[in-house]
């Protein structure tokens, strides 16, 4: 009698939690964004804060989390580390594609144009560049590109807290992190609320998108076992 290997589940336990939490906060925040009152000079269009920002935030946590998992990979050889590094990574380019979507919608609004070449939005490009790159080398670069991927994914994790302090620093049109202590209650609440919303989001596409990687890989190292038997000889 031919026994069959149970199908592996869709999502795990935590995954289910994670997502059920992810689904209550995308329920609450809008309620809270539509509560907050509308910013004195910039007005409704300040409301894309409460995306852009949360965006930020996980672009940053994914470029942190793949820069660091690409440090072990290089300097140890983890499989583990890269396959980390470039679900890290992927996450990164889009929340970071999100933001440079995001960021000229609102500087149209505030400051009349789409985008200045502040520091803070310069360096913000140029970290998405980055890691636009690292996911190219690794896919494209042939038997190096794993480790120029991973050198280019530490050199952009270390453009994360220039980043950050870019508003402080330097003279910048940008809104300096520290406006937001200053912000109504209400606004805090709707921002802080959709940051973690993001963050729970953030988590699971992350083990999602790490279990892809590691099957990826996994097929890729069966198929190579193949050819060298020759099973897929034509």
């Amino acid at each position: 009698m031919t026994q069959h290997t149970p199908s592996p589940k869709a999502f795990s336990t935590t995954q289910l939690v994670l997502l059920a939490l992810v689904c209550v906060g995308f329920a609450i925040a809008p309620q809270l964004i539509v509560k907050a009152p509308n910013e004195p000079t910039m007005g409704l269009v300040q409301r894309i804060f409460y995306f852009h920002v949360p965006c930020a935030w996980q672009t940053m946590i994914g470029a942190f989390i793949a820069g660091g998992a690409s440090a072990l990979y290089l300097f140890r050889g983890s499989e583990k580390s890269r396959q980390v590094a470039i679900a890290a990574a992927e996450l990164a380019v889009v929340f970071g594609l999100c933001v440079l979507f995001t960021g000229p919608l609102w500087a149209r609004k505030a400051w009349g144009v789409w985008w200045q070449w502040d520091v803070r939005l310069t360096t913000s490009a140029l970290l998405w560049i980055i890691f636009v790159a690292a996911l190219f080398a690794e896919k494209y670069g042939g038997p190096g590109g794993p480790r120029l991927s991973a050198g280019l994914m530490v050199f952009g994790a270390a453009d994360v807290p220039m980043i950050y302090i870019s508003v402080s620093l330097w003279r910048t049109i940008h809104p300096k992190t520290s406006v937001v202590p200053t912000l109504e209650p209400s606004m805090r609440l709707a921002l802080w609320t959709s940051v973690l919303t993001f963050t729970l989001l953030f988590a699971v596409l992350m083990s999602l998108r790490l279990r892809l990687q590691r099957q990826q890989d996994r097929l890729a190292e069966l198929r190579m076992k193949a050819e060298d038997a020759g099973l897929l000889d034509e």
